[in-house]
């Protein structure tokens, strides 16, 4: 089986899935295989409930008859079939990517660019090297355009996930001290980050420069086409204002609140409003965007509950976001406490940026300071240090946080998340 004889089929079928649980009717599985589970074993039930075909890597599972074929490898076939399927997209597809605020930017370009086209975009967090092919997959006749997220903790990532989704446009919404372990520190976080300007310069596509980002202008430097926002000469202008603690935005007379809180949200609004100017939509209908837009993935998410207000950010943590939460947490009126677990894939550098966090925490004397992780116990001798959330939770349990403002900050294998229904 190769992709040229496939393509056919898949044009065919509903969606691709690589999810046994999943899989529906005129669906294409691909049965991924690991250590500890081989979903070939589902793929004879997967034909026999109405899959249009089955991609597996085991010979042995092979049934032409059903529609079942074999491939060395599941994971190439699904990229090479991406690729195929990207090459005969006529749509503009936006690349993002960035140390921090990567998916929140990219909901806000999708609801933006959602009132005048028919957007496909990556769904969730599947942003890497498995998700950025089924988003591309997900790509039907009807889509006008695509937002593709991509997500990376090493060198070279970017680059094999550029050449998967070929943006059109690209965005990297900063540069920041995140997966420091597997970019060999910050240096490498821009290299790694920067892989997406190497293919955008390589292949004369356009590029959104935040001008005010020294490091977005140094790399951007003397190169066209590209789109920019940030200062008095460029392309557009926006103001910042906040209102309650959500950042707003304002483009020549006209303001939009967002429900995002922090003024780090403010260049990803910025970013996604100069790709509406761009592509024709009126300032109007990008307010409309920007003030329904509602954020739910425990990310800069403002919930109110008995009274108090809880700001949830507990899908990433690493210094520089910690960083900026902390300020914009300590503007908020009223008793303070703050929350935080450990910001992970640090590598050697994670006592002293976990130490530098608690030492920020204090400085800003927040009213409680109260940590969850190994790495934080091991700077923090407080007894509001806890090993895990499970520990955490059992103090709750037993005491009452007073504060009318409670921030929860961590990197999503903390899972602080779990302790929300028992403050």
């Amino acid at each position: 089986m190769n992709i040229e004889q496939f393509y056919p089929l898949f044009l065919k079928s509903d969606k691709v899935t690589i999810d046994s649980r999943k899989v529906g009717k005129n669906d294409i599985f691909f049965a991924f295989s690991g250590d500890n589970f081989n979903a070939a074993t589902f793929a004879e039930k997967a034909a026999d409930e109405g899959a249009l075909a089955v991609i597996v890597e085991q010979q042995e599972f092979e049934n032409k008859d059903k529609n079942i074929f074999y491939v060395p490898s599941t994971l190439e076939f699904l990229q090479q079939l991406a690729v195929h399927h990207r090459n005969h997209l006529k749509i503009p597809v936006i690349g993002l990517t960035g140390s921090n605020g990567k998916t929140t930017t990219k909901e806000i370009i999708h609801a933006v660019l959602s009132q005048k086209f028919n957007v496909q975009y990556t769904f969730g967090n599947l942003n890497n090297h498995i998700g950025v092919p089924l988003t591309i997959l997900s790509i039907k006749p009807e889509h006008e355009m695509a937002v593709i997220e991509m997500g990376a903790n090493h060198q070279k990532e970017i680059e094999l996930l550029c050449t998967i989704s070929q943006p059109d446009f690209g965005y990297i919404t900063n540069f920041g001290k995140a997966h420091l372990e597997g970019f060999g520190g910050f240096e490498g976080v821009i290299k790694g980050k920067s892989e997406l300007y190497d293919y955008l310069k390589n292949h004369h596509n356009t590029i959104i420069v935040n001008e005010n980002d020294p490091i977005q202008v140094e790399k951007t430097e003397n190169y066209t086409p590209k789109i920019t926002f940030g200062k008095e000469n460029s392309d557009y202008q926006f103001g910042l204002f906040s209102e309650d603690h959500f950042v707003g935005l304002q483009y020549q007379e006209m303001k939009a609140v967002s429900k995002l809180t922090g003024e780090y949200n403010f260049t990803n609004l910025c970013a996604a409003a100069s790709l509406g100017l761009h592509f024709g939509i009126g300032f109007e209908k990008i307010k409309q965007a920007v003030e329904n837009y509602t954020p739910t993935n425990m990310r800069s998410q403002v919930v109110k509950k008995e009274g108090r207000t809880l700001v949830l950010d507990t899908y990433n943590a690493n210094p520089s976001s910690m960083t900026a939460s902390l300020h914009n947490f300590v503007t908020f009126e009223g008793r303070k406490t703050i929350i935080i677990g450990d910001m992970l894939e640090l590598g050697e550098e994670s006592e002293k940026e976990h130490q530098n966090i608690l030492k920020l925490a204090q400085e800003l004397a927040f009213d409680q300071i109260i940590t969850v992780g190994k790495h934080f116990k091991s700077v923090n001798p407080s007894a509001l240090s806890f090993d895990n959330t499970a520990e955490l939770i059992g103090y709750l349990q037993q005491n009452t946080i007073h504060s009318e403002n409670i921030l929860l900050k961590g990197s999503r294998g903390i899972a602080l998340e779990k302790a929300i229904e028992f403050i």
